[in-house]
């Protein structure tokens, strides 16, 4: 007799292992963005926080906010999805309150990445790390996420600011996007900061409207590159292990 199968049931939908908290944008996203959902190969399931608008969480540091993500976070959760990650890499901060707010692994930030980063390279290299606003990432966002003190030495940070084709839509959180004009100011600003540390070894990009400028960032640079979507997909294969039989 073969053997019997039996779903338990209790959710409203299934096969969404991965849940991402989104910021309350308007900006366009395009392939490549966290917020693009054909950027990835299996399903993702989105929550929307209202009211955390880009210049809320990138520059007030979600002040009035946190509850607002951790309610969300919990809805995810109720869903069923087995980990959650989130729209922007400056919720590090609350990378403790987020992860203590359930009961499934959190991920705010592409910043978790650093620390083996920074372990599988040299002692002697550093990692460059791209963000949309080098003036608001503080030594806070870095240490909330696990990178110490000394871990800090050996991280050199470039900003985005001067890139105005992709800085102005996602702070002013409009449209439109020139994404050939925000491709080539963000591969100037990777190619700026690993002319000027040529003791760069990898890359993180702190921002997770940056995924779509990743590959050329890599042509223009040659570094490994990692990201919001590098970080979801290591994630997603955590929680959606692969089944091997032997054969």
């Amino acid at each position: 007799m073969p053997a019997m199968t039996l779903l338990a049931g209790g959710q409203p939908f299934y096969g969404l292992p991965v849940g991402i908290l989104l910021l309350d944008a308007r900006f366009p996203r395009p392939p490549g963005d966290i917020a693009f959902a054909e950027t990835f190969e299996f399903p993702v399931l989105y929550h929307v926080v209202r009211d955390a608008t880009p210049r809320r969480v990138v520059c007030d540091e979600a002040a009035g906010l946190v509850e607002a993500f951790c309610d969300a976070a919990r809805a995810l959760e109720a869903a069923g999805v087995r980990a959650i990650s989130t729209s922007c890499g400056f919720l590090a901060l609350h990378q403790a309150a987020l992860a203590s707010a359930v009961q499934v692994p959190v991920f705010t930030s592409s910043l978790l990445q650093i620390p083996p980063v920074l372990r599988s390279i040299a002692p002697d290299r550093k990692v460059g790390v791209l963000t949309i606003s080098a003036e608001t990432l503080t030594p806070a966002h870095f240490a909330k996420v696990g990178v110490d003190r000394p871990m800090l030495e050996r991280i050199v940070v470039g900003g985005l600011e001067g890139a105005d084709a992709l800085y102005r839509p996602i702070i002013e959180n409009r449209g439109p996007l020139d994404v050939d004009a925000a491709r080539a100011q963000v591969v100037a600003a990777a190619e700026a900061l690993t002319h000027a540390h040529p003791e760069v070894g990898a890359l993180v990009l702190e921002c997770t409207n940056l995924p779509p400028y990743a590959a050329a960032i890599q042509a223009a640079t040659g570094l490994p590159v990692w990201d919001a979507i590098s970080l979801v997909r290591w994630v997603h294969a955590a929680v959606h292990q692969r089944p091997y039989d032997g054969r």
